[in-house]
């Protein structure tokens, strides 16, 4: 599936749409600046994917600080059966610019 552009994804919470969103930049990180969703770091993705699973068949859109943490575990994710999985362009970083 294709990345999602903050332009998008902003719309789409303007519109209070409900989002499957995952956070998986370090606690640290999310306790900072975060535009809300599960805080899974990229690290634990795997040991708490069962926390993912009732959202296999949705969008999930992914996100860190700049894109490429979250570009990894949407692979991962995508190899784990989800095929739905979303990353968001630029990161926190667009998001907040």
């Amino acid at each position: 599936m294709e990345d999602i552009t903050v332009e998008e994804l902003k719309k789409r919470m303007e519109a209070s749409e409900a989002l499957n969103i995952v956070d998986v930049r370090e606690v640290w990180e999310h306790e900072e600046s975060n535009i809300g969703g599960l805080n899974i770091p990229m690290g634990m993705v795997p040991m708490r994917l069962e926390e993912l699973d009732s959202m296999k068949d949705q969008e999930v859109i992914v996100y860190c600080r700049t894109g490429n943490r979250s570009g990894k575990v949407k692979q991962f994710l995508q190899q784990q059966g989800f095929d739905q999985v979303r990353n968001l362009l630029g990161g926190i970083e667009e998001y907040h610019s």
